[in-house]
């Protein structure tokens, strides 16, 4: 099969991170209220993703200023599409939306609305971090039930906006992890991200500093080992994601950013 289940926005991103990980001996727990600053009102942008060579779909990312309950929030939208081909053999319409607190990070409310290849999935879930509880609405089997939350868990899309305020490479140590509780899929994870160091990578912008980083994934299935995954951030305020890679079971994915705007920061490109 060209494309598998859970091929496009699913892994693009965050989601590679929920995958059951490893523990690791030099990790730093991430807990604290965090300061927003990479990002912005307004922030968008837009990946372009292959499949070994076919041109297989694009993914975006928005934020937005908005309320929950008379509270003042992040919100955030993703959206991941198959196209041309890709689309013929496995059609992708995926939405995720998360809202969370402005000041800590933690989300709120978590949305994901997705059909992939006739499987089809629609739940929102409600964060009660007082209490510990994720509060899950089930629209699709017309189900509502609560489990258990660990302590400042994180949904995907949540995390995705907490790790680039909260990363500073001058902090941690090449080869040491960073650790971050999630909730996905009705269960709680570590996500556990290695530094790799800094490289330059060359892109359809230019030459950008970026910083190497490695989500750690359960091998099998997908992924052919557990640092099968490589992130390219940029390494200044923005932390943006420039390219993502993966080594699946069957064949290889390639994200690179497209476009994007209203960042919160200038956008600089090395000379070197």
């Amino acid at each position: 099969m060209i494309l598998k289940k859970k091929f496009l926005f699913n892994l693009f991103l965050l989601k590679i991170a929920i995958l059951l990980c490893q523990e690791n001996h030099n990790s730093h727990s991430i807990n604290d209220s965090i300061k927003i600053n990479s990002f912005k009102h307004g922030e968008w942008f837009e990946y372009r993703i292959h499949y070994g060579f076919i041109n297989a779909g694009f993914a975006t990312l928005e934020i937005i200023e908005d309320s929950i309950n008379n509270k003042a929030v992040f919100h955030s939208k993703g959206y991941g599409k198959t196209v041309g081909l890709a689309r013929l053999f496995f059609k992708v319409e995926d939405f995720y939306e998360s809202y969370f607190d402005k000041f800590t990070g933690l989300p709120y409310k978590f949305i994901r609305n997705i059909y992939e290849g006739g499987y089809t999935k629609n739940t929102e879930i409600f964060f009660n971090h007082k209490l510990g509880l994720a509060n899950v609405d089930d629209k699709k089997n017309d189900k509502k039930y609560s489990l258990p939350l660990n302590q400042n868990a994180q949904d995907m899309i949540s995390a995705f906006y907490y790790l680039r305020n909260f990363f500073n490479p001058s902090e941690i140590k090449v080869d040491d992890t960073l650790d971050i509780n999630m909730f996905f899929d009705n269960e709680n994870y570590i996500f556990k991200l290695k530094f790799l160091g800094v490289e330059i990578l060359e892109t359809k912008f230019g030459k950008i500093n970026c910083l190497k980083l490695r989500p750690y994934v359960q091998s099998g299935r997908v992924f052919k080992a557990q640092e099968s995954v490589t992130l390219w951030v940029s390494n200044d305020k923005n932390k943006l994601p420039i390219r993502l890679q993966a080594n699946l079971a069957v064949g290889a994915i390639k994200c690179d950013l497209e476009n994007f705007k209203n960042l919160n920061h200038p956008f600089s490109l090395t000379l070197n």
